[in-house]
């Protein structure tokens, strides 16, 4: 396991794509807001060499990943999107909160991820100095608390957290010094981005196989490469189906209020030369009954024990529609995103986000001053509206109380810790040498 002796050197610098330094305003959001790292680059395209293979030429985009070369973590800043292709290089955990919180990087999976890459600045930050096992595992838990309370709803943010925690507390318990932390989470937060590749190729090559040649399909927000580090949950199987040479053909929901879809999903399907056409939300049903479309795709940000998925606002929606033309509904999601610790949708906590996403489109508003807004950033579709869920593991259907808890238990870095099988910290060197 590489040690790359960052553990409590100061903030690396912000050179850019090409080693130069970018310094500008923050970067403007699509509802206003503000990324508060100024370290950021507007490129035309990835092509330099020694970036992430994934991110490279015009194949899918993931939302985040560790530039090798630079030894420093690249996200796209997907507010920019698709107005300009900017990328930020965040460097402690206050940023990567706050990109969490204003949806510079967003989806279950790759908020999960920039947590964990969060949680691993949040250790070099505040770990310098400190001996004392219990006194780390505290700092740790209140840099956690802090990434865990920017977006609620996503189940895979807290699991990404607390195998980061687990995997800390083991190690100090068995001897390792508080000093290497930090490059242990680091290798931690890789190894979740390498499990999430993975596992969208997993649910892309499962969920092809119900994509047949000629195929029209209906999609909602973006669950492409941007909501992951690899190629995507929903969108996984458009791409892996396109790239066999099947002719598809996908609509595309805009996705109120964030827009999600008109300018990540279409940007996205673009970029890879795949049919789309865009529609607003309250076309679906008219798009449906003309019997165009032969499947729905879908993310999730949490599936209950019994199949209730939570996804963003308007997936609800659409499964009914879905239901009433006899079109097959599918969630496509990773083994991290079912939560087996919660009985139904009923207990999944719903973001509340603010008013002004609603009452503004690109900073200008659109509704009158005054006017009261609901804002639930997810809802919760019954299992009973789900024809199948995809996962990395397999293809769960109906009782999901019994098929999800059937899938095979998701292995990670943690369960090598907990064996005893993981490289002992204390034979990796303190600091870059």
């Amino acid at each position: 396991m590489r040690c790359r002796g960052w553990a409590f050197k100061p903030n690396r610098s912000c050179a850019g794509l090409h080693g130069r330094a970018y310094q500008a305003n923050r970067a403007q959001a699509i509802h206003g807001c503000a990324y508060p790292c100024e370290r950021y680059e507007t490129v035309t395209e990835i092509s330099a060499p020694n970036t992430a293979s994934a991110a490279s030429s015009r194949a899918p985009m993931p939302a985040l990943w560790w530039d090798e070369e630079a030894d420093r973590l690249v996200m796209v800043d997907q507010t920019r999107l698709p107005g300009a292709l900017v990328l930020l290089y965040p460097t402690t955990a206050g940023e990567i909160a706050e990109a969490i919180r204003v949806m510079c990087v967003r989806g279950a999976p790759a908020i999960g991820i920039a947590a964990a890459y969060g949680l691993a600045f949040g250790a070099r930050e505040t770990l310098a100095g400190v001996t004392d096992p219990g006194e780390a595992m505290s700092r740790l838990r209140a840099v956690a608390d802090e990434l865990r309370a920017t977006r609620p709803t996503a189940v895979n943010l807290g699991w990404a957290l607390d195998q980061l925690l687990d995997v800390a507390e083991i190690e100090l318990a068995n001897g390792v010094s508080v000093a290497t932390l930090p490059a242990i989470l680091l290798e931690l937060a890789d190894d979740l981005t390498a499990r999430d590749a993975a596992a969208c190729g997993g649910m892309g090559r499962l969920g092809a196989k119900l994509i047949a040649d000629g195929d029209t399909v209906l999609t909602h927000c973006n669950a492409g490469a941007l909501a992951t580090g690899g190629i995507g949950t929903a969108l996984a199987p458009i791409f892996t189906a396109h790239a066999a040479g099947k002719r598809i053909h996908v609509y595309v929901d805009e996705t109120r209020p964030a827009l999600q879809g008109a300018r990540l999903t279409a940007w996205e399907l673009a970029r890879a030369g795949i049919p789309a056409t865009l529609i607003t939300d309250s076309m679906a049903a008219s798009v449906m009954r003309r019997g165009d479309v032969k499947a729905v795709f879908v993310g999730a940000d949490r599936i209950a024990a019994n199949g209730d998925v939570a996804n963003k606002i308007g997936t609800y929606g659409l499964a009914i529609i879905a239901r009433e033309h006899g079109v097959p509904f599918y969630v496509v999601a990773p083994r991290s995103t079912i939560d087996l610790a919660t009985p139904g949708g009923d207990g999944i906590p719903i973001e509340e986000r603010a008013a002004r996403e609603v009452v503004e489109i690109g900073g200008v508003r659109i509704a009158p001053e005054g006017i009261d807004v609901a804002n639930p950033a997810f809802d919760v579709t019954p299992a009973r509206y789900v024809t199948a869920i995809i996962t990395d593991a397999g293809v769960a259907q109906a009782p999901y109380e019994q098929s999800l808890s059937a899938l095979p238990a998701l292995v990670t870095r943690l369960d090598t810790v907990r064996l005893g099988l993981h490289p002992r910290a204390a034979s990796r060197p303190e600091s870059g040498q």
